[in-house]
């Protein structure tokens, strides 16, 4: 279908008495619901929609930051708009593993890694796990996806000393459950989470491709083994368009 032949279906009326941003967004959200632009498709750009609704694009553009608002679409700085798909229910389980959460949706999960060394822990860290503020911690950050689609920013710390040889398993997989097992840990269970709100650092925003106008859920977790010794505290960062957190008894 051409832009031409688009705006004969979806016309905007210029003396409709309704503002045209209005009516581009009412179209826009006629066509997500029919399932003309299903959940995670990219919306034409604001010249194609200028052209579809023979507007300027600052009326587009007025149109598509009331359907962010409303969480319908988000923008993707550097890639254009995207349908918003369904919020995936992220379950604070006894063991709470990200491979196992992004499955239960049907997604496929990856990762990417930010940094993997060890530091001295800084004084927020260190009452984490447990320990005096500068002592050796082995830091893991990385992205985690679901299918292609960032879905949480995590810094994962873990004691150098009391899990030695960590750092070496981090490198050789992705996966923490397996690193640990190749550290001495063949369970651990979640201690504690608190959970909190706030906007995104524009870095946060720009690498879980959000907006930064819309928040991030941010939790502090606790790990321990079966004995209850500490051997993990992480900070993640989860964008509120498309992960919601969920505790399970």
């Amino acid at each position: 279908m051409t832009p031409a032949d688009d705006v004969l279906i979806h016309p905007v009326q210029r003396q409709a008495g309704v503002a045209l941003w209005r009516q581009i967004a009412t179209a826009l959200r006629e066509d997500i619901a029919n399932g003309i632009s299903p959940p995670g498709t990219q919306l034409a750009t604001e010249a194609e929609m200028s052209a579809r609704f023979a507007v300027n694009r600052h009326t587009v553009r007025r149109a598509l930051e009331e359907l962010s608002r409303d969480g319908l679409v988000r923008v993707e700085q550097g890639r254009g708009t995207f349908v918003a798909e369904d919020v995936l229910d992220y379950a604070v389980e006894a063991r709470t593993r990200f491979s196992q959460w992004i499955r239960r949706h049907n997604k496929e999960p990856s990762g990417r890694v930010l940094r993997l060394q060890e530091m001295a822990a800084e004084q927020r860290v260190a009452r984490g796990l447990g320990m005096r503020a500068g002592s050796r911690v082995v830091l893991l950050e990385r992205i985690g996806f679901a299918d292609d689609r960032p879905v949480s920013l995590t810094r994962h710390y873990f004691p150098a000393a009391r899990l030695r040889g960590i750092e070496e398993a981090l490198h050789a997989t992705p996966s923490i459950t397996e690193a640990l097992r190749k550290a001495g840990i063949d369970d651990y269970l979640r201690q504690q989470t608190r959970v909190t709100a706030r906007m995104p650092t524009p870095t946060e925003a720009d690498l879980l491709r959000m907006a930064r106008s819309r928040p991030v859920l941010v939790t502090e977790s606790v790990n321990v083994d079966r004995l209850g010794t500490i051997i993990e505290f992480s900070l993640g960062c989860y964008p509120t368009p498309r992960v919601q957190i969920v505790f399970e008894p």
